[in-house]
């Protein structure tokens, strides 16, 4: 792959193939920046993983980063006003999938309670496609709707290796405190740790990187400050 001038600039001011402690590395992701805008700052885990071992959970930030999350419940009319004063921004049934169906995705996370999912289940070919279909596995197809939310806008994301075994996160940003950042690279670290398949081999988190949008990647040494 070609790089510009920048990065290539930021590659000469460390040792690109040094392994850091995770505050460190937010220091030198940060010193490495050149974008103009204010650059998210990515994680990287590489896992060993099986042939038919996945990964796949999600966790609480306890850093937020991001804006407001405008999150649509899929519910019978009975529980629409739960929804709505638990946080959601819409709540409703057919409305709302009529809705989808038609294009509509102005939203960014999508629960649903479990008697809503037959008819949720039809819109896979349009939630599917955008990440945004509800599932167990996330929470997010569950009967305790304010819990959800409320764990949704406290900053829980969802975590997935993809099929080469790495997970890819968006962890902050480089505009954030150092040690918010590193707080919440710990956190998920923990986490993906939790969820090593029994049956995994040693070694299970092989290397983690992290870096900002546009700069280049900093190993981290993941052991320090465990």
């Amino acid at each position: 792959m070609k790089h510009g001038k920048n990065y290539r600039n930021a590659l000469k001011k460390y040792d690109s193939a040094a392994l850091f402690s995770i505050p460190r590395a937010v220091e030198l992701v940060k010193e490495l920046k050149f974008a103009k805008f204010d650059e998210t700052v990515e994680v990287h885990v590489s896992l060993k993983l099986g042939k038919n071992q996945s990964v796949r959970d999600t966790v609480v930030l306890p850093h937020q980063f991001r804006g407001e999350k405008r999150v649509l419940v899929f519910c019978k009319e009975d529980r629409v006003k739960e929804a709505l004063e638990a946080g959601a921004a819409y709540a409703g049934a057919a409305d709302y999938i009529e809705k989808v169906k038609g294009g509509w995705l102005d939203f960014d996370i999508a629960v649903a309670t479990p008697d809503m999912m037959k008819d949720v289940g039809r819109l896979g070919m349009v939630l599917g496609r955008k990440g945004l279909m509800p599932n167990p596995k996330t929470g997010t197809v569950t009967a305790d709707i304010g819990a959800a939310i409320n764990e949704l806008k406290k900053g829980r994301v969802e975590f997935r290796a993809d099929k080469t075994g790495v997970v890819h996160l968006a962890i902050g940003k480089v505009s954030m405190d150092t040690d918010k950042i590193a707080e919440n690279i710990t956190i998920l670290l923990t986490e993906i740790g939790r969820k090593k398949p029994a049956d995994a081999k040693a070694d299970f988190i092989q290397s983690v990187s992290i870096s900002s949008t546009m700069g280049p990647g900093v190993w981290l040494d993941y052991k320090v400050g465990e």
